[in-house]
């Protein structure tokens, strides 16, 4: 819940960053000038950019938090086996055992959703957050093409 909230906050105040930044580059536009005008147009193209950005990330949180939540209710959920430091961070020969067979799972299913998702959580604590997200998002690829009955 508190990363939820930690969320929401921070997305109102890039809400609040994305009016104040076009305030400004329409500001620049009324202006006038032949420097001010193009800047102005310049500034514009943040908000909208961030703003694309803040939408791509949320719906994909969406999007992996409604898979998480069918995973539970299924029983299906990766269970957390993964031995820690004394100071509580994630031995890394442990993640990189348990990413080996997510790894192999994934293999004999390929086109489970349900191995994908258990991959990108393997991925996300064997520290590897780019292929975290492909993971992820092959999984509510796979998902949302799986027929509804």
């Amino acid at each position: 819940m508190r990363a939820k909230l930690t969320y929401f906050l921070l997305a109102a105040v890039l809400v609040v960053y994305f009016v104040l930044v076009g305030s400004r580059g329409v500001l620049l536009i009324e202006q006038g000038t032949a420097v001010t005008v193009p800047f102005g147009v310049a500034v514009l193209v943040l908000p909208f950019i961030g703003a694309w950005f803040l939408w791509h990330t949320t719906r994909f949180a969406r999007r992996a938090g409604r898979l998480a939540r069918e995973l539970e209710a299924e029983g299906g959920l990766p269970v957390d086996e993964l031995e820690r430091t004394p100071s509580g961070r994630i031995d890394r020969a442990s993640a990189d055992a348990v990413f080996a067979r997510r790894r192999a799972e994934t293999e004999e299913h390929p086109g489970d959703w349900r191995s994908w998702f258990r991959l990108a959580v393997a991925y996300h604590d064997a520290r590897d957050t780019p292929r975290a997200r492909k993971a992820m998002q092959h999984a509510i690829t796979l998902h949302e093409a799986e027929p509804r009955g």
